[in-house]
């Protein structure tokens, strides 16, 4: 038996074939039809106008930053229940990053601990210059109050989208929330072009802007002429490529996660110190990895117990994200709240979720789980 991932590249013949014609056609560069084509398709995917293929998710981030001016001595509140790229995008700018609790339905940063904490700021007169809403574990977050408390002192929404790519919000696509948001293509993320990402925006001048910037900032001229900062965060031709045809198997690759997270729920669900997080009622999650808590008094072993065991049949687990306050490199910065986030560190455990998985797959990760030595 081979080695399972907890979330691996899942590619087949329309990868290969679609790969092969890009380079039969000789568009390389991160310019040409396949790099508009992708940005089209995914834009018309997630319900928005316009998109621009990047490098990362994380580039798409920056930009998005960038693009609302956010520079040095700014503050941006986001979750702190996320991936470091969250974080070091706002880091890029020269921003402070201020870290917002989850709620325990969706995982997601707290509506109201954000309305708390703007109507706090505001009185003091130090409002954020920008709120990240980041959408955790293919689970969007809930977005009716969030945007209404942003939206009672015009603070301005960008949406990480970057592991939601098909999850919905009361019958919308992720990444439509916002007039900016970002989508991450890494090789562990439910479409992949083994590295890359997508901004995509409600705005033709924010998407012009982007393209720009993306592309060294290199002004019209017949010699290269530059009267702003640019970064080379363009998405390859070939790569794009790839994304086209991954889209194409979008729903079925959403579903097969979703079916092994039943599996996850029917097998695991009903054990005495074991609680799969599940899907929010407001929408339809794409369970880009499934996490469960482990509760190590009733269960008989903790999350890092499990984890280990797992490890030793060759199983690749890890624990939940570690909130962005316990990370030493963002000691210092502000937070409101924190517990949620970081009982979810402490016992929460990711399991392999990829959908080139198969059931015997998954069965093998839930003998696991349950043969974990227990404590006497």
């Amino acid at each position: 038996m081979g080695r399972i991932f907890l979330s691996a590249p899942h590619v087949g013949e329309e990868e290969r074939r679609m790969l092969l014609a890009a380079l039969d056609s000789g568009w390389i560069a991160p310019l040409g039809p396949e790099v508009e084509a992708f940005e089209r398709e995914l834009a018309a995917v997630v319900g928005m106008p316009y998109a621009v293929a990047l490098s990362s998710g994380t580039a798409a981030l920056h930009l998005s930053l960038v693009l609302l001016g956010v520079e040095r001595g700014d503050e941006v509140m986001t979750a702190t229940l996320t991936f470091a790229a969250t974080a070091n995008a706002i880091a890029y700018t020269g921003a402070t990053p201020i870290f917002v609790d989850s709620e325990r339905r969706t995982l997601n940063m707290d509506p109201a601990l954000l309305a708390e904490e703007l109507d706090r700021r505001a009185a003091a007169g130090r409002l954020p210059r920008a709120v990240i809403v980041v959408d955790i574990y293919g689970q969007c977050a809930d977005y009716d109050p969030l945007l209404a408390a942003c939206a009672k002192y015009d603070v301005p929404v960008i949406e990480d989208a970057a592991e939601a790519l098909g999850a919905t919000y009361k019958g919308r696509p992720a990444g439509s929330f916002a007039p900016m948001a970002a989508f991450s293509f890494n090789g562990n993320k439910v479409i992949t072009t083994s590295g890359g990402g997508m901004l995509v925006t409600t705005k033709r001048e924010l998407a012009d802007r982007a393209r720009f910037l993306a592309t060294q900032a290199r002004d019209p001229a017949p010699h290269y002429e530059h009267s702003t900062i640019g970064y080379n965060y363009r998405l390859s031709a070939l790569l794009a490529a790839l994304g086209r045809a991954q889209l194409k198997g979008l729903s079925g690759r959403v579903a097969r996660r979703r079916a092994i997270h039943d599996l996850y729920c029917a097998e695991l669900g009903r054990v005495p110190g074991i609680e799969v997080v599940r899907e929010a009622e407001m929408g339809s999650a794409t369970h880009w990895l499934t996490v469960v808590k482990i509760d190590p008094d009733v269960f008989g072993a903790t999350r890092e117990e499990i984890r280990r065991h797992l490890e030793s049949l060759d199983i690749e687990a890890r624990p939940a994200w570690k909130p962005m306050h316990l990370q030493p490199v963002f000691a210092a910065a502000p937070r409101v709240g924190g517990g949620v986030a970081e009982e979810l560190f402490e016992r929460g455990l990711c399991l392999p979720s990829g959908s080139g998985l198969d059931d015997d797959d998954i069965r093998r990760v839930i003998d696991g789980v349950l043969e974990a030595p227990k404590r006497t």
